[in-house]
């Protein structure tokens, strides 16, 4: 497609970076006006954001060598080879928030409250960055007969030549729907964490479904499932129990907060 965009000289712009750079701004201008507008502090979002992302690639990039394990122990120039290609998308949500958890109890903020900030941005991220991935034209879709189809001439990711599933734009179809949708979710959420639960429910569904129309199986698989549908199924569970957890603290409290009007009447 279009992975190299432009040359100045010994310098490449690639698409697939130029799409995360974009993913990365906008995600942090949406959190930052996201935080004015919720009245929390929005100084802390610059950096949140920063070590989120650096946490979050290195997470992605750790899964990733996980589920080449097999290989790594052939060959553990394996390692080095190319630093800039191979991720695994779970790697990088998992440490990202785990980042964002342990700089919010340095700092003394509300996780729960930040978390619910910062992953809609995340979303919106992602959709820009599945754009990258077709550009580049990794993360592809299987062989398919069905006009809604693209096909690769020069990528040196998916097979040229061959009508393929477009994966990368129905992912990114998906995230921009799943940020708008937490977005207008967030504005009549009054509980701290469902936004970031919901986060988790719905694009470990999608991602689930999506892995099904996915071309590229150098990502490992658990028996039937690939890694990413494995990790899926407790992201899912995880985070409707976040749901559950907190939607009742909220009842409870709402219940205790009517016994105590009612006592003083």
């Amino acid at each position: 497609m279009h992975n190299e965009l432009l040359k100045i000289g010994s310098i490449t712009i690639y698409s697939y970076g130029l799409m995360i750079a974009i993913g990365i701004l906008a995600a942090y201008l949406v959190a930052e006006y996201r935080a004015k507008r919720k009245g929390l502090d929005s100084e802390p979002v610059f950096s949140i954001m920063i070590c989120a992302v650096v946490c979050g690639f290195a997470g992605a990039k750790l899964l990733y060598y996980i589920t080449i394990l097999d290989e790594i122990i052939k060959d553990p120039h394996v390692l080095v080879t190319d630093l800039a290609d191979g991720f695994v998308v779970y790697g990088g949500i998992i440490a990202g928030i785990l980042c964002t958890a342990l700089f919010c109890r340095i700092k003394k903020l509300s996780f729960l409250s930040y978390m619910d900030l910062i992953l809609p941005s995340v979303a919106l991220a992602q959709g820009f960055g599945r754009i990258g991935c077709f550009l580049a034209g990794c993360c592809y879709g299987v062989e398919t007969d069905s006009a809604f189809s693209v096909t690769f001439h020069d990528s040196a990711y998916a097979p040229n030549g061959v009508a393929l599933f477009p994966s990368q734009l129905v992912s990114s179809g998906l995230d921009f729907i799943h940020f708008a949708v937490l977005c207008v979710v967030a504005k009549k959420n009054k509980t701290p964490g469902r936004i970031g639960a919901l986060y988790l429910i719905f694009y470990s569904i999608g991602r689930f479904c999506i892995e099904f129309f996915r071309g590229d199986l150098l990502r490992g698989s658990v028996g039937t499932l690939s890694t990413s549908q494995f990790i899926s199924i407790f992201v899912a569970i995880a985070g409707a129990i976040m749901y559950g957890v907190l939607s009742l603290h909220k009842a409870e409290n709402t219940d205790t907060d009517h016994t105590h009007d009612d006592a003083g009447k």
